[in-house]
């Protein structure tokens, strides 16, 4: 029976540079990184506005205050909305340009060192939880969606899954071998896209299924 050793004392992965394929190149993953950080940051301007507004006049009503459902007011008035003291918008208004500038230099062929990708990753898992907790209380809690919210969702998640890709890839994560060898071979087979793809339709679905007519009327 053959003996299973340790993670540590387990031999270097040997993969090779990139595999092939445009979606697991530099050019693809940090564009994919800008992209979503540069709609998250506009997400983020508008809401930092609308906060703003809201402050001056409680009253009124914004652009995206379409119904009882579809009310970014109603979300931006709840307590959630500022858990910090300040509104959330200006989180991203805060992280969103370093992303921008950790894309920008990463298409021009910059290679940042294995502890900066790792804390990035982690800050970024800390804001993708943060996301997520924001959009479970906006759909079960306050009753109400904001737009401009959801895009800030789905922009975090697209790049926290590129960050992650590129990250896996590269071996800048302190992962086990055997934990970062399976990660290689689930993120070259492609599930992580498909992975990706299923957890956007599956949050639609979930819209849908909690509100229904109700998102239109």
């Amino acid at each position: 029976m053959p003996t299973m050793l340790p993670d540590d004392e387990l031999p270097a992965v040997e993969t090779p540079i990139r595999p092939p394929g445009f979606p697991h190149s530099r050019r693809w993953l940090f564009g994919e990184m800008l992209v979503g950080a540069l709609v998250g940051l506009v997400a983020a301007f508008v809401l930092g506005v609308d906060a703003i507004e809201l402050a001056a006049n409680p009253q009124v009503t914004l652009a995206c205050d379409i119904n009882t459902i579809i009310s970014c007011g109603t979300v931006a008035q709840a307590w959630q909305a500022s858990v910090f003291g300040f509104p959330n918008a200006f989180l991203g208004l805060i992280a969103e340009p370093v992303v921008i500038t950790v894309a920008v230099a990463g298409l021009a062929g910059v290679r940042f060192p294995r502890w900066f990708m790792t804390a990035a990753q982690t800050v970024y898992l800390l804001g993708t939880i943060f996301a997520y907790w924001l959009f479970t209380e906006s759909m079960f809690v306050i009753g109400a969606l904001c737009p401009w919210c959801l895009t800030v969702t789905v922009s975090t998640t697209l790049v926290f899954v590129s960050m992650l890709h590129w990250n896996v890839l590269e071996d800048n994560l302190y992962w086990p071998r055997r934990v970062h060898a399976r990660a290689v071979e689930f993120v070259r087979s492609g599930a992580l896209d498909i992975l990706l793809a299923a957890w956007l339709v599956g949050l639609a679905a979930a819209i849908v299924l909690k509100y229904g007519t109700a998102l239109f009327s």
